[in-house]
């Protein structure tokens, strides 16, 4: 895998050696071109030089024929002694024939040519070194002209070669020109391409991402090609996105399983008819049938076939608060006619909230919890109460005992749906027709309608209220 940082590496390296590599060349050809200059400025200077000094050897082997004195001597030889070392660098900087061996040989000429002159104004030969003289000047003469003449010839050649060198040099800063365009090109050619191949995948991830934060899971995989941190990001991703799919769906098929076993359970629960409750109840028919006439008993009997049959009926269906009132006051005719007068049922109900949709079996395992664990043990001045009013723009259902009562704790761990099992499990199997506890009545309710609301307000040997809240509607767009 080559990391993103690696590439900008090769990169900016590849881009800082091309620049390097042109301005090494541009160097190498720039000083060429100066060595070049220098070397021809260099050879002109010489012939100029040169053309100067054997005027003045000239010039001074003259003064030293008209007064013959060691000073003017001495002159001449240093003169002489520059022209021989000019005459010398001469040689050595030409090369072949032409015009510059041509000079070259006339400066020895002319060399000699001063020396004899010397030697016949020593000997006092006038007419020696005055036919020397006019050879000596001749020779100097010469020496100037074809310097002149060389001179303009390579300065003409000079120039020649000038423009060549300048159309090279002009080719050559057109050639980096060029070079250096192309490079900045290619250069943002490749920011483009690698930015966009950057940016892409954060926008595929992007999307991706916004698409798992509103629940959609089965999206295409984000794919890239180029193995970098950004694969690596995005394969990570991608196998997040497989994970979270197999969860959610674990998720659902464990929700799914679990909705079946609690339908099982309330299945079990509904067709559970408590023996016990069997037994007390059929007890007080056969008590009321042996004290009284059969009407009374054909009252009870027919209460307790319509309690059954209610209970028995499907769990999760949607019945009317109506429905759930009728059935607590079977309830309350079977008990109170097992109690007598030691047990109170009042009922305070506002027709018109009885139209409210509810779940099915909502109040009677209240009235039953109210029964068993708050007045059942009380010996006399039992007391429950039922009252159903609007509240607003909601309708509260209170189930109010004067029992026992219960304390915070056990009130806390009721209205604690999370939490497993219910809290009376002592009397459930002894005392119950339907089997229901509280938490099972509370999430039936919050999971028919989410604005519901269930409180319980207790006090230890003062009793226990039980209300709830619904929503005021109905299918049908009811009260």
């Amino acid at each position: 895998m080559i990391r993103i940082r690696t590439k900008l590496l090769i990169y900016f390296t590849t881009i800082l050696f091309l620049f390097v590599l042109l301005f090494f060349v541009n160097e190498q050809s720039s000083q060429q071109v100066k060595e070049l200059y220098d070397e021809n400025l260099e050879h002109y200077f010489l012939l100029n030089e040169i053309t100067k000094v054997t005027n003045q050897t000239f010039e001074t082997v003259q003064i030293y024929a008209h007064e013959p004195l060691r000073e003017n001597l001495s002159v001449y030889q240093e003169s002489k002694d520059q022209l021989i070392q000019l005459h010398q660098l001469f040689q050595a900087d030409i090369n072949g024939f032409g015009i510059e061996k041509n000079i070259s040989n006339m400066i020895r000429s002319f060399l000699e040519q001063t020396d004899q002159i010397v030697e016949g104004v020593k000997q006092q030969d006038i007419e020696q070194y005055s036919s020397y003289v006019n050879e000596a000047d001749k020779t100097s003469s010469y020496i100037h002209d074809q310097t002149l003449d060389f001179m303009n010839k390579e300065l003409t050649n000079y120039h020649t070669v000038s423009n060549l060198i300048e159309k090279k040099i002009s080719a050559m800063n057109k050639m980096e020109s060029a070079i250096i365009i192309s490079i900045i090109i290619i250069s943002i050619l490749f920011a483009l391409w690698f930015s966009n191949g950057i940016t892409r995948v954060i926008e595929q991830l992007t999307r991706s991402a916004e698409e798992i934060s509103t629940g959609f899971y089965s999206g295409e995989d984000v794919v890239v090609s180029r193995k970098d941190e950004l694969w690596f990001l995005t394969k990570t991703f991608n196998q997040m996105k497989t994970s979270i799919r197999k969860s959610v769906a674990e998720m659902k098929d464990k929700a799914r399983l679990a909705q079946l076993v609690k339908e099982m359970e309330l299945k079990s629960l509904q067709n559970q008819i408590n023996p016990h409750f069997l037994f007390n109840t059929l007890n007080t028919i056969s008590k009321t049938s042996y004290i009284e006439g059969a009407e009374r008993t054909s009252d009870l009997i027919t209460s307790i076939s319509t309690l059954l049959r209610y209970n028995i009926g499907s769990l999760d269906r949607e019945t009317l608060l109506k429905d759930e009132v009728e059935i607590v006051k079977e309830y309350f005719f079977i008990q109170k006619t097992r109690f007598a007068e030691r047990v109170k049922f009042i009922s305070n109900v506002d027709p018109a909230c009885l139209t409210v949709p509810i779940p099915c079996l909502t109040l009677q395992p209240i009235v039953e919890n109210a029964f068993i664990h708050g007045i059942e043990d009380m010996a006399e001045d039992a007391e429950i109460e039922i009252m159903i009013y609007e509240e607003n723009e909601m309708v509260r259902i209170d189930v109010k005992d004067n029992g026992k009562g219960m304390d915070q704790q056990t009130i806390d761990r009721l209205l604690d749906t999370t939490e497993e099992g219910d809290v009376f499990t002592v009397k459930q199997s002894t005392g119950h027709s339907t089997g229901i506890g509280m938490k099972n009545v509370i999430n039936r309710l919050q999971l028919f309608d989410k604005g519901s609301k269930v409180t319980i307000s207790s006090q230890l040997g003062k009793g226990t209220t039980v209300s709830i809240q619904i929503n005021k509607t109905t299918k049908n767009g009811g009260i």
